[in-house]
């Protein structure tokens, strides 16, 4: 027999005994409490219905003019008519009725209480017979319930009993099998940990554990063979880790707890301008003396422990030349702590030292150095015109035409003022996640066109450019926001007056391109190079002309094609050096 079927055997028997007690036990309170609710409910109820009774007549007797006496009488009559178990019961009751409907009689009759006594003393004789009727079956329903207790006891006592006895017999028997193969199991294993693995376990019966022995020695012998190929595997893990760590882009040097380099990827060695064999297994003091960025690197490690997280990142950045480039670097350092199993206790096994290529974030902040500086420098020369034209209107020698001539010029550069300052709005307001909010409609591009050319008007007559529209009769309306759009073609209308040399016109049109119309601004000023043509959408992104104009902030066109994207259309330019600038977008159709 198996060790499987021997504990099932044991359990098995286990739950019939629990079964067993559990059911009859079950069968007992149950029997029990079916007895006390039959006394309850057969008996008790009319001995309670009796004493109603007998109060009635005590109110009937005292007080005979009472109106509830005899109503609660019948009342409580009539449910002990429905509540007759005992034998004798059903003729006291019929009696009851009969006294109780002579009783309504003469009092029905206007018979005098000394008249009605007879009558009145009877019922009470009748109720007091009924409730002694119920009170002895109570008692004796009783005595055979507390007689059926104590011979389910006696059985339950036996059964118990019994269920120890056996318990006890497999709590003594069903372990001792099951423990004491496993005993001898586990003596033959402890001598197979010691990495002998020839040393097999000998197999004594055909159990379970007979099986473990045999699956055991087995085990034994591919291990063998698995420890062969284990190492081969090690190896290529190791390759692949090490393949990981050479193809970082980072620089990483990797000390142990002597401050001796045990790795160093290929991009720290470039960094360092030094081969690997010259840095591992060196103490990195050492390779500091005459290695300059290193010893920069090792600065930090020179403080006490509590500051050195602190030093790290009080670093300056440190700057390598690269390729011709100088290239910005931040230092980084992470302990490394090993639990010892041994001491129990965590310990310090070294320090992962790193290099990371900060330059494009040094470059964005140079771009928004420069855009700082652009945008003092936009602001500051408005500012001062204004401030200068402002001094001359405060000259009342001036002739009236020249005054309006000041004015004129005092309005443009609030205008430019102006719409630099809602640039900047707008792309703080975009940066911020706040999105753009459309008021979308069917539109007139005829009136956003004449809206746009109507603003820009005055620049034009400054620089004394004609303004050619190309408007078909039946251009359709398109689906638009009418503000945004306006915006877009007074910054393109903008654009190309500031760079449109002084005489030429500028051309303005508008067709039907399938699903969209397009709007296209062309001027004849210097060009755009194609190398530009994307890069003069991007934020703070400024173009130098020949004469080393950069323009304004940047910002004008990036936020024209936020626009006119987020209303489903598309904003591009075509444009080569010397040939002027076409600045093109569309707009869907209104349906």
């Amino acid at each position: 027999m198996n060790l499987k079927t021997k504990i099932t055997l044991g359990f098995t028997a286990m739950l019939l005994l629990l079964l067993g007690l559990g059911g009859y036990a079950f069968y007992t309170v149950q029997r029990l409490d079916r007895s006390s609710r039959n006394i309850l409910k057969d008996n008790f109820y009319s001995v309670e219905l009796g004493q109603q009774m007998q109060r009635a007549l005590d109110r009937m007797e005292t007080d005979p003019g009472a109106p509830q006496g005899l109503p609660q009488f019948r009342q409580s009559l009539t449910r002990e008519a429905g509540n007759i178990t005992e034998v004798g019961e059903r003729e006291v009751v019929d009696s009851l009725t009969q006294n109780q409907a002579e009783f309504q009689r003469l009092l029905d009759a206007g018979t005098p209480p000394a008249g009605r006594a007879a009558t009145l003393a009877l019922l009470r004789q009748q109720t007091y017979r009924m409730v002694a009727l119920n009170t002895a079956a109570l008692t004796r329903k009783n005595e055979q319930a507390n007689h059926n207790a104590a011979r389910a006891n006696q059985y339950l006592a036996l059964i118990v009993g019994l269920s120890l006895l056996l318990g006890l017999m497999f709590v003594l028997s069903v372990p001792e099998a099951a423990v004491g193969p496993l005993r001898k199991l586990t003596n033959s294993l402890e001598h197979a940990t010691e990495q002998d693995f020839t040393a097999t376990i000998p197999i004594e019966s055909k159990d379970e554990y007979g099986r473990v022995a045999t699956a055991f020695n087995r085990m034994l012998v591919q291990l063998q063979e698995y420890r062969a190929s284990t190492l081969a595997e090690l190896l290529a893990e190791r390759n692949r880790t090490a393949s990981i760590v050479s193809g970082l882009d980072e620089g990483l040097l990797l000390l142990d707890e002597n401050r001796r380099i045990i790795l160093a990827n290929p991009a720290a060695c470039a960094l360092l301008s030094l081969p690997a064999e010259a840095l591992l297994g060196k103490p990195a003091a050492e390779v500091a003396k005459t290695n300059d960025l290193l010893r920069e690197i090792l600065r930090p490690l020179d403080v006490e422990a509590a500051r050195r997280d602190q030093a790290v990142a009080d670093a300056p950045l440190l700057r390598i030349a690269q390729r011709g480039e100088e290239a910005f670097y931040r230092l980084a350092m992470q302990e490394l702590v090993s639990f010892n199993e041994a001491r129990q206790k965590n310990e310090f096994v070294g320090q992962i030292i790193t290099l990371r290529n900060v330059s494009d974030y040094k470059k964005l902040d140079q771009v928004k150095s420069n855009f700082l500086a652009t945008v003092s420098h936009e602001l500051k020369t408005p500012l001062s015109s204004i401030g200068i034209n402002t001094k001359l209107l405060q000259d009342e020698r001036l002739p009236a035409d020249e005054r309006q001539r000041i004015t004129g010029h005092i309005r443009q550069e609030t205008q430019r003022l102006q719409r630099m300052v809602s640039e900047l709005l707008d792309v703080s307001r975009l940066d911020a996640g706040a999105g753009i909010q459309l008021d979308l409609h069917p539109t007139s591009l005829a009136d956003v066109v004449r809206f746009a050319t109507t603003t820009v008007e005055p620049q034009l007559r400054d620089k004394q450019i004609a303004l050619d529209l190309q408007l078909p009769a039946e251009l359709p309306l398109v689906r638009a926001d009418v503000e945004k759009a306006t915006w877009v073609l007074i910054n393109l209308l903008a654009n190309a007056i500031r760079y449109a040399p002084s005489g030429e016109p500028l051309t303005v049109r508008a067709a039907v391109a399938g699903a969209f119309v397009q709007v296209s601004v062309q001027d004849r000023g210097p060009g755009i190079a194609a190398e530009n043509h994307d890069k003069i959408f991007q934020r703070f992104a400024q173009i130098p002309d020949k004469t080393g104009y950069r323009g304004g902030s940047g910002l004008g066109l990036s936020i024209a094609r936020e626009f006119i994207t987020t209303q489903g259309g598309r904003l591009w330019v075509e444009s080569e050096l010397g040939s002027g600038s076409t600045f093109s977008f569309t707009l869907p159709i209104a349906k």
